[in-house]
């Protein structure tokens, strides 16, 4: 049992790397290897329509064809992974660009323009999705973020096989000394009192998350 973490943020220690490495933490606990991958770090770009993966016969059918520090993380998650969480902050109502990115270059590849669709993905795999963000979870609904929580987990269901799982973290701590910047419409005493209360337990709800993927796997 394999189990990759993509995290989709460009801070590798703070909220979701941290969810990312204790869903990890959970999936070893049970037995499984496992490996995180940070977005930043790389260069690569997304989907460039160039349709390769969808030529008849082509040397790239159901794959990728770009050729680029993305690639290496593709060909483990389609030959290693038996489970797959990603991880992203939520920047302007959406996870961020490096992540999307990377959605369009994991999911396009396999799709196929059918009645109804299907993929070209040559095994099913478990998959997660953990979600940080500024706003409560009632402003997130409010906001409409649920839509989007859902046609991700769908594509992903689609495209693996299996029924993708979420995983969302409200109202987070976002830096380590709020007297440093202009935040004036937190409140930082709130703030710090939320993480040391509430995001143990998120801390402890991946742990379980990956426990969940890595059995069976």
């Amino acid at each position: 049992m394999h189990v990759i973490a993509i995290n989709g943020s460009p801070r590798k220690n703070w909220n979701t790397a941290t969810l990312l490495t204790r869903a990890l933490e959970g999936a070893a606990a049970r037995g499984a290897s496992t490996h995180l991958v940070h977005l930043y770090d790389l260069a690569y770009k997304g989907c460039t329509s160039c349709f390769a993966c969808k030529l008849i016969g082509g040397p790239s059918s159901g794959r990728c064809a770009m050729q680029d520090e993305l690639r290496p993380v593709l060909e483990q998650i389609e030959t290693k992974a038996c489970a797959l969480i990603l991880g992203s902050p939520i920047y302007f109502g959406q996870m961020t660009g490096e992540m999307r990115s990377f959605l369009e270059r994991l999911l396009f590849a396999p799709h196929v323009y059918s009645q109804p669709p299907r993929s070209l993905f040559p095994r099913a795999i478990k998959t997660a999705v953990i979600y940080t963000m500024n706003v409560t979870e009632e402003l997130c609904a409010r906001l409409g973020y649920p839509a989007m929580f859902q046609s991700t987990a769908s594509s992903l269901t689609r495209t693996f096989g299996i029924e993708s799982e979420t995983l969302c973290c409200f109202d987070t701590y976002q830096f380590p000394d709020y007297d440093k910047v202009v935040m004036e419409y937190m409140d930082p005493a709130r703030k710090a009192a939320r993480r040391d209360a509430v995001f143990p337990e998120d801390c402890r709800r991946a742990v379980q998350l990956g426990e969940r993927l890595a059995l069976g796997g």
